[in-house]
């Protein structure tokens, strides 16, 4: 999956958000059906949803859903009604464990059989919300149709009350929690995606919010307002100056290999080729993003 540093949440039942979506610069969207809508607007929400996937994917957006759930399965409805050409993924609340994900796979095999697309062409995105499906993190990941897992710590929210922790900026109670979502996620080969910032006007904590998770090993984040997407799509860019560090690293490593040396100090450091293939990795990804 090509990497998504924001995924941005806006409300199914509000197409003249959604009109504005393409003009937002989130690399990814998600269309929500769950939590943002009352049970009484989620008919229209998902019609709406079902009518606008076509054209933002046209416009060059990717574009997720995020389904409902009741106690016992997925909600089908909301998945016959948006899996169709367009639609890169659904994100899946509150799944418990492997299990669930499996359950979800089968319904949307079902619904890509009645639209005639291709199987396996819809991604999952889990959100470990409880604390089972934390500690179920790494079977969670291993499905095929998984290509991305949240390890949300939103204040007040689901996993909030599920681990029981109080909520701080600095986040030392969920750092646990994130840190193994991130090792479980990159253990199976799939994107650890972080989150949640509820205070969307306060730009400058998000700021340190955002690169705090990307120092812990997060890809990128779910957005909740459009003000935001700009500051986390910088969080999880590799700088300018990172760029010119890892370049210059690869360099000297480089003359010293052709010297018949395998390590070098640069700026001070030990580097060997373990170092060398993180920077070529960093330069990539800056290289990744620049080109989407």
């Amino acid at each position: 999956m090509t990497i998504i540093r924001s995924f941005l949440f806006v409300p199914a039942n509000r197409p003249t958000w959604i009109e504005k979506i393409p003009g937002y610069g989130a690399d990814a969207v998600i269309l929500d059906l769950e939590d943002s809508v009352t049970e009484t607007d989620k008919g229209a929400a998902r019609d709406v949803a079902n009518r606008s996937i076509a054209q933002l994917a046209a416009s060059g957006q990717r574009v997720y859903v995020r389904i409902n759930r009741s106690a016992h399965m997925f909600n089908f409805e909301d998945i016959v009604a948006v899996v169709q050409p367009g639609l890169e993924g659904l994100i899946l609340p509150k799944p418990e464990s492997a299990e669930d994900v499996g359950i979800a796979a089968a319904l949307v095999s079902e619904a890509e059989s009645r639209r005639d697309i291709k199987a396996g062409q819809t991604a999952l995105v889990p959100v470990l919300e409880t604390a089972r499906s934390v500690v179920e993190a790494y079977n969670i990941a291993q499905h095929p149709r998984v290509t991305a897992v949240v390890g949300a710590s939103a204040k007040n929210g689901d996993v909030s009350r599920s681990l029981g922790f109080q909520w701080t900026e600095q986040g030392l109670e969920t750092l646990y929690m994130r840190s193994s979502v991130v090792a479980a996620a990159r253990a199976a080969g799939k994107a650890p995606i972080g989150g949640l910032w509820q205070e969307v006007h306060d730009l400058e904590g998000l700021a340190r919010w955002a690169k705090f998770n990307r120092q812990l090993g997060f890809s990128g984040e779910l957005v909740l307002h459009p003000s935001n997407v700009t500051v986390v799509n910088d969080a999880y860019t590799p700088s300018a100056d990172e760029v010119a560090y890892y370049i210059a690293m690869i360099d000297a490593f480089d003359v010293a290999r052709a010297a018949g040396r395998g390590a070098v100090t640069f700026q001070g450091e030990h580097i060997d080729n373990a170092h060398v293939t993180t920077a070529r990795s960093i330069v990539a990804l800056a290289q990744s993003v620049r080109s989407q």
